[in-house]
């Protein structure tokens, strides 16, 4: 299997989708519980890396601070010379602390993608036993992974 463009790996992990295959569902088996593998293509999500956890984290930072921050800005552009403090506040420090909850399975899988394309897989990385036959379902959309060569994919 080829791997897919940045972009579209992204994509994937932001729909918490394996960024290599695009299974459902790829490493998370609840919001916090992560499998070891994608239950699709057995992808593991920590390869041999004992950073990635780190990697996650700073793609976290990424992307809640980077909104909260454009809209700080919007907000008090909108609103300057009469800046409402507290309101603003209160808004911010809610959404400062709700959505790195709500984003931490996206931020996973978007860092995963990164990883892909910063180290290559190799055959290592994949695990052969995650193919379970219990539920019949493999989480598959039909996205192959491969990539169709059009210039939009990277």
């Amino acid at each position: 299997m080829r791997r897919a463009g940045l972009a579209r790996m992204l994509l994937r992990g932001a729909l918490r989708r394996c960024p290599w295959c695009g299974g459902r569902g790829a490493f998370f088996t609840s919001w916090f519980g992560k499998a070891e593998a994608c239950r699709t293509c057995g992808l593991r999500w920590r390869r041999g890396d004992v950073g990635f956890e780190l990697g996650a984290a700073a793609m976290a930072a990424m992307i809640v601070l980077g909104p909260l921050i454009l809209a700080l800005a919007v907000a008090l552009a909108i609103t300057w010379p009469e800046v409402p403090v507290t309101g603003l506040m209160i808004g911010f420090l809610t959404a400062g602390l709700v959505l790195p909850v709500v984003l931490y399975p996206m931020s996973y899988s978007m860092w995963q993608a990164v990883d892909l394309m910063m180290r290559p897989v190799e055959p290592d990385d994949f695990a052969l036993d995650h193919l379970d036959a219990a539920d019949g379902d493999d989480g598959d959309d039909g996205d192959d992974g491969r990539v169709e060569g059009g210039a939009g994919d990277d």
